[in-house]
């Protein structure tokens, strides 16, 4: 009879209900952010750059007005960085010497 409620909710409630308590937290995710995003200028632009975006987004969650700065500033720098690395490809691809 365990469809039924006996035994199926754990004290005080499931994890189902509360969320999971083992991924890593909000702050430690926009300071990763941060970090990919001021390393992506350096290295590796078009891999770190939408690394950063996505930890920032990740860290920000729901609330654009959070009182963190750090996941904010992921975001933008990571889409600088993102826009940098593209252009770089595109001329560095390009015929002749390119946009730059």
């Amino acid at each position: 009879m365990a469809g039924f409620g006996h035994g199926t909710r754990r004290y005080p409630r499931s994890r189902g209900r509360t969320g999971s308590r083992t991924g890593p937290d909000r702050a430690t995710l926009g300071i990763v952010g941060l970090v990919c995003a001021v390393a992506g200028f350096f290295t590796l632009g078009i891999v770190l750059g939408p690394v950063a975006i996505v930890c920032g987004w990740l860290s920000m969650g729901r609330a654009w007005s959070s009182r963190s700065l750090p996941p904010l500033i992921a975001v933008v720098l990571g889409a600088v960085d993102t826009l940098l690395a593209v252009i770089w490809l595109a001329g560095a691809a390009g015929p002749g010497t390119g946009w730059l």
